[in-house]
């Protein structure tokens, strides 16, 4: 703050720049400045709008050209236009973008934290010798003293508010700060104001107006629609099964631009690293890393050097990349405004791109878990967004229409062509005639306003509090509906509002009743047709702990594979399980590998393993297939986790500098047992290990001798046996440890 005062008081007072230039023509600069040969959809008149002096508010769906909405009159008019934006990689990224445009980089800075002194100074000067054009300033900027003190020293030609929707605590991504701009703007000067956002509801939209004063303001809102983006939702199940399939969708679109949306660090690194260790080109985005790297790697996905980022919400916003193909939303969002903002970014040239979402109901009792602690009021908010985006993911209407009716605006299901699996893929619909007007008259009956779940409640017969509390379970038309269940009814309610049957209250939001065109469709009831909701399955931690896997193993081909390991045993003078064990020739069975590449995914197969041992398993196999005509399965085999991969690591490690188990087990945080698993394991794999030194404490080499006699001369891989052989000699624990030294010296 000091040295920014000491900058301010060795500038010059405000310049005389007032509108003395001649009057541009806008068609003309855009042509100039831009090289742009046209506007798009409501460009010019917005620009026209502030040109005139006047308040505006733009309404622009993500890729439709807001940004020139205000750049280009910053550019044609006297003064400084001042930006308002919440993130500093949207400032840096905006000022390079315009600066690309310019003759001088003069014309466009952005003032925040991240300024060193000498760069504070260039911007000061700039501002207050008229050369900038556009000053992006963050809100918390903003509102310093100082930095009020030096706008009014500048020449401010209008205020613009990017990410307006952030001043509505209705919104998706609620900033405090953005609430106190009208009171900061009025600080600086009495100056024209724009506020443009791409995601606003009715709810969002006035209150953006009232809380800049803007209800008079010149409104221009253009289709939300993005025909070119294809809307999914799939059905989110064990981690396992849902990274393979996101690992099977980006395999198959090799080189292709995405973003992975995830709500936490966590679930942002692991999915990160799952894509990095199978080979997909990516990065993860998220607070938790710090300035240097979120800019580098947002930078190289931008450069393309890589394919995927995986980040919370917080990536993406501004950042004009148009070639991203995919968006994929690993949770469930926070609101339908944040999943229309996150998944815009897909698709920004034109070109189709697909927006999936896995869902589980499990994800939305999370979220509202995490509103416990927030205030009433925010749980209430947030509960009704939350709400929203599961009635979206949920419905088996055209997603296309249940969005666009989201923000205020009416589709035609017919005009989708096929842009959501509902359309796409949909499911049988029934009659439902005689169910509308049964919910419609009941919500007559009930009169006022109530929630969505309360007039689903009452139909179907369910004493919730909020129906209890209104004295409507005592209603003798309580319950008309109750043949039918909850799923059945909220399909109903949510088509009723879709087609206007119902209001839902901007004002009191959340709050339904009978419309016009309700009351209507009462006396004279028109044919509907719907397909019941889907009901998706609740899938917890505790289900995915306690899942066991069914084999699908082809039991023909494990036979063979055995016969087969029984000769290549002996043509290399070894037990049929020191060349592949069992487990690992069942995988085999079942995924059918027939190069070294995809058998080194098999379980307990390691290269070294693949290359010494697989030659003959995998053309047989291709043999096999070939000969049976299997379609072999293409989901991806998930390879070792880096958390998997560190743990082998550091036990190798360990291993190497002849370290005892008993230290290595308690560094690493495992028990002696746990640690002779994953010493099996590395060994079973084909890597080499050298336990010699621990096991020389306890066995003498005679005795060692003949323990390798017996696992060279038995061909069953059955430690039980060992230990009835040696009646007792040996314990367990010193046979485990014999038979992973006797596979290492085999590997």
């Amino acid at each position: 703050m000091e040295r920014f005062v000491l900058i301010l008081k060795h500038q010059s007072v405000k310049q005389n720049v007032t509108a003395t230039a001649e009057k541009m023509d806008a068609r003309k600069a855009l042509k100039d400045f831009f090289g742009f040969e046209g506007f798009k959809g409501n460009q010019e008149a917005v620009i026209n709008s502030i040109l005139a002096g006047e308040d505006c508010f733009v309404i622009m769906p993500t890729g439709a050209g807001k940004s020139l909405c205000y750049q280009l009159p910053a550019v044609m008019l006297p003064g400084t236009a001042i930006v308002i934006s919440p993130l500093i990689a949207l400032m840096k990224n905006q000022v390079d973008n315009i600066r690309g445009f310019a003759n001088q980089s003069s014309l466009a800075h952005f003032l925040n934290s991240t300024l060193t002194k000498g760069e504070l100074t260039t911007v000061v000067e700039d501002l207050l010798a008229g050369n900038t054009k556009l000053l992006y300033v963050a809100p918390e900027t903003l509102k310093k003293d100082e930095t009020i003190e030096l706008l009014r020293k500048a020449n401010i030609s209008f205020v613009a508010v990017d990410e307006a929707h952030c001043i509505s605590e209705w919104g998706h991504d609620f900033r405090p700060e953005y609430r106190r701009i009208r009171q900061m703007v009025k600080e600086v000067d009495d100056v024209p104001v724009m506020a443009l956002t791409a995601t606003a509801t009715p709810k969002v939209q006035l209150d953006i107006q009232k809380n800049l004063g803007m209800m008079g303001a010149k409104v221009f809102k253009s289709s939300f629609n993005r025909s070119n983006l294809y809307y999914e939702v799939k059905p989110k199940g064990r981690k396992d099964i849902v990274h393979k399939e996101i690992l099977t969708y980006i395999k198959q679109r090799s080189n292709r631009s995405g973003i992975i949306y995830c709500l936490s660090r966590k679930k942002v690194e692991e999915v990160a690293e799952m894509l990095k260790v199978n080979g997909i080109k990516a990065l993860p985005y998220h607070a938790g890393l710090d300035a240097k790297t979120r800019a580098s790697h947002q930078d190289k996905f931008l450069m393309e050097e890589v394919d995927v980022i995986v980040a919370t919400i917080a990536f993406g916003m501004g950042i004009d990349k148009p070639d991203v193909r995919f968006v994929i939303h690993y949770d469930v969002p926070k609101s339908l405004e944040g999943y229309y903002q996150e998944t815009g970014r897909g698709g920004r040239d034109g070109m189709e791109g697909d927006c999936i979402l896995f869902y589980n109901p499990n994800d939305i009792e999370k979220l509202e878990k995490f509103m416990k602690d927030k205030s009433v009021a925010e749980q209430e908010i947030g509960g009704l967004l939350i709400a929203e985006t599961a009635a979206f993911a949920e419905s088996a209407q055209c997603r296309r229409k249940l969005l666009l009716h989201y923000f205020g605006e009416s589709f035609k299901e017919k005009d989708c062509m096929g842009m959501c699996d509902n359309c796409r893929h949909p499911k049988p619909k029934q009659d439902v005639t005689a169910e509308m007007t049964l919910a419609l008259r009941l919500t007559k009956t009930i009169g006022g306003e109530f929630s969505f779940n309360h007039i689903v409640h009452f139909i179907s017969g369910q004493r919730s509090d909020s129906v209890k509390d209104y004295g409507h379970d005592k209603l003798p038309e309580f319950g008309a509906g109750k043949e039918r269940d909850k799923v059945f009814w909220k399909s109903i309610v949510r088509l009723a509002l879709v087609n206007g049957y119902l209001n839902k209250n901007i004002e009191k939001y959340g709050l339904i009743s009978l419309s016009a065109v309700g009351e209507a469709y009462l006396t004279k009831p028109v044919t509907h047709e719907m397909a019941v909701d889907t009901e998706f399955e609740n899938v917890t931690e505790e289900d995915f702990e306690n899942f066991k896997l069914e084999s699908i193993c082809d039991e023909v081909l494990f036979g063979h594979l055995k016969d087969l390991r029984r000769k290549v045993a002996k043509e290399k003078n070894q037990p049929p399980y020191v060349i592949f064990q069992d487990p690992s020739l069942e995988d085999m069975a079942t995924k059918f590998p027939i190069t070294l590449d995809e058998l080194c995914n098999i379980n307990g197969v390691s290269r070294n393993k693949a290359l010494k041992f697989g030659q003959s398993f995998v053309e047989y196999i291709a043999q096999y297939v070939t000969a049976n005509d299997i379609e072999r399965p293409q989901d991806i085999v998930l390879k070792a986790s880096s958390e998997k991969s560190g743990k082998k690591a550091a036990i190798i490690q360990n291993i190497d500098k002849k370290n005892d188990l008993m230290d290595i087990s308690r560094s690493l945080g495992m028990e002696l047992p746990e640690l002779i698993h994953e010493l099996d394991a590395i060994v079973s794999s084909g890597s080499r290990l050298d336990i010699r030194y621990f096991i020389n404490q306890f066995l003498d080499e005679d005795l060692q001798d003949e323990i390798f006699t017996y696992f060279r001369s038995t061909e069953e891989d059955n430690l039980e046996k060992a230990l009835k052989h040696f009646e007792g000699e040996f314990s367990i624990e010193e046979l485990q440890l014999m038979r992973i030294q006797f596979l290492s010296d085999a590997n």
